[in-house]
């Protein structure tokens, strides 16, 4: 009955139209495919449970939703530091990852089922050629994040059983896994409608197209990168991958059908921050798909406003990122005004940073009868404990606090957006040396309107020396794109995956990471004796845990291990990934 229970909840929170009692089937992990599979329904309630996949708040949960998800990278800086980032973490007798939790081979093994009984559906097939189109897509997208946690993979099309001897198979090339994945998703583009046809909160066309760039960059760039590495690939085919992750990302820039969300054409102020905070985004033509709440229902979160960025904070790395308003670096703008404190850090900056870090003065409860202003991140321990001396803002909705009590919040969370598109394709035409101005005006410069920031100009970054760039060795036009990608993605959850496809260990390996200068009366509510500073009096987080900085382990750490017992049931996984 549990089973039974939540397909209800999943299928009444994405889907309106998913509102049978479905009392009288049998639980998904007990189908009895006798009497299963006949309609399009059950094929559209089966495939409902793997939306809960997707990262986002959580009914019934503390839970900041996407804007927290950068915590396992050098963008935010959490109480309790990422053991992976800091070289901590030890090699799992089980579980890991590989059997535990969402998106392992109980959720492969499940939706193999639906591959083989999806035929027996009675009805025809364009009834259920979209449920299809999903379950292809979940496919792809849960094999993906296998392969991003442990590199190569077995690939499995049954759904096994215990006796099974397919469970005793060999990893596969990561580039075979790829290439599987791109099938899948070729052929969820081929069968998923398009976002104008597709049932509100559903599966569409664009959503998998944007995936199969996302995929596409990111192989492409690991096979770059890791070239010559332990963790690189023979017969590596870097380009193939990254031409593709520019040809279909530009594939959906011509649909038409999406476009970057902007309020104002002249206050640039809300057009960034407004974009996060919506509680519905049926009618926002950046969302592709999105996850709905409905209190009615009594499906709320806890997020509140979704802004108090607690238990975490912005780094001073990420901060340093965002350009001046002039549209240069800060080692090379008149305005840049120094970091003397954290405040005089954000003035003349890009419009986004003070739309994704808080600063005094901003509006952070909004009700008739009583308005809160922001005035200083909290650094004493409590709900709103801030870690750096930046505070998050992005995601923050005043008016979230008009509905009082737990669980009582139904702010939407995003799930894609199509500025990644964007940032993807002028990533791939600059890793292929073949971006022009008329690239970055279709990509780059779309994104930088929304906030009234000076377009990027080629030839003018072309000529750029920015002593702060991370990625020195490499081109003016790619670091400045690197750049852009980490301040319009900042804290949506895509930092992770950049450090690693880029092989980017000397911006983690045995650097301590910073926060805010810190000046005690900018912070009044805290005992300046309790902050962690170095010498020059910047905020340092892990200075008792991680007395050297992070520990990353580039020889080791830019793969998950496979658990000790896994290797003892299946030799053929053995040898570990590299390091372990």
């Amino acid at each position: 009955m549990r089973n039974i229970i939540l397909i209800i909840l999943v299928g009444l929170l994405f889907f309106s139209s998913c509102r049978d009692t479905f009392l009288d089937r049998f639980p998904l992990d007990e189908i009895s495919d006798q009497s299963y599979w006949k309609t399009s329904n059950d094929l559209k309630l089966y495939v409902n449970q793997y939306y809960t996949r997707f990262p986002g708040y959580s009914i019934g949960a503390y839970n900041w939703g996407i804007y927290d998800l950068d915590n396992n990278s050098d963008n935010l800086l959490p109480e309790n530091y990422n053991s992976q980032l800091g070289g901590t973490w030890t090699l799992p007798s089980s579980g890991g990852g590989w059997t535990n939790g969402n998106n392992s081979w109980g959720d492969i093994r499940s939706i193999n089922h639906f591959f083989k009984n999806y035929k027996n559906c009675e009805d025809e097939f364009q009834q259920y050629r979209a449920y299809l189109g999903e379950a292809q897509f979940f496919k792809a997208f849960l094999y993906f994040n296998l392969l991003k946690k442990f590199g190569p993979v077995p690939w499995y099309s049954e759904p096994l059983e215990t006796n099974s001897e397919e469970l005793y198979a060999s990893r596969l090339p990561r580039n075979q896994v790829v290439d599987s994945i791109l099938v899948l998703l070729d052929g969820a583009i081929e069968n998923l409608p398009s976002k104008g046809d597709a049932e509100q909160l559903r599966l569409n066309k664009e959503v998998a197209v944007l995936f199969k760039a996302r995929v596409a960059l990111y192989e492409g760039t690991w096979e770059k990168y890791h070239n010559g590495t332990p963790f690189g690939v023979q017969n590596a085919s870097p380009e193939k991958y990254i031409t593709m992750a520019a040809n279909t990302a530009k594939s959906l820039m011509d649909m038409g059908t999406a476009s970057i969300y902007k309020e104002s054409n002249t206050d640039f102020n809300t057009n960034y921050l407004n974009n996060f905070n919506q509680i519905n985004y049926s009618s926002n033509p950046e969302i592709l798909l999105w996850k709905k709440f409905d209190l009615e229902l009594g499906m709320g979160h806890n997020a509140g406003n979704g802004a108090e960025g607690a238990f975490t904070g912005l780094s001073k790395e990420l901060v340093e990122s965002y350009l001046c308003s002039d549209g240069k670096p800060i080692s090379a703008s008149d305005l840049y005004q120094g970091d003397s404190d954290y405040v005089t850090e954000a003035e003349n900056r890009d419009p986004r940073l003070s739309q994704t870090m808080w600063l005094p003065g901003a509006i952070k409860i909004l009700r008739s009868n009583d308005t809160t202003f922001f005035e200083s991140p909290d650094l004493v321990f409590g709900n709103s404990q801030n870690t750096t001396g930046y505070q998050r803002r992005k995601g923050a909705n005043p008016l979230g606090y008009l509905s009082s009590g737990h669980f009582k919040s139904d702010q939407g969370s995003i799930i894609f957006r199509y500025a990644e598109a964007l940032l993807i394709y002028a990533e791939a035409k600059a890793e292929l040396g073949n971006i022009t101005q008329s690239d970055l005006d279709m990509s780059v410069n779309v994104l930088r309107d929304r906030v009234g920031m000076p377009p990027m100009v080629l030839s003018e970054v072309v000529t750029w020396n920015d002593p702060n760039w991370d990625f020195s060795e490499l081109s003016p036009i790619l670091n400045e794109i690197r750049r852009e990608r980490r301040v319009e993605l900042a804290c949506e959850g895509y930092r992770h995956d950049d450090l690693f496809r880029w092989r980017a260990h000397k911006l983690i390996s045995g650097v301590q990471p910073r926060g805010a200068h810190f000046v005690a009366e900018d912070y009044p509510q805290t005992n300046p004796d309790i902050v962690n500073v170095d010498a020059n009096g910047y905020i340092i987080p892990y200075k008792t845990a991680l007395p050297s900085g992070w520990g990353f382990d580039p020889s080791r750490d830019y793969l998950s291990p496979i658990p000790s017992n896994e290797l003892i049931l299946n030799e053929s996984l053995m040898p570990n990934n590299p390091g372990w």
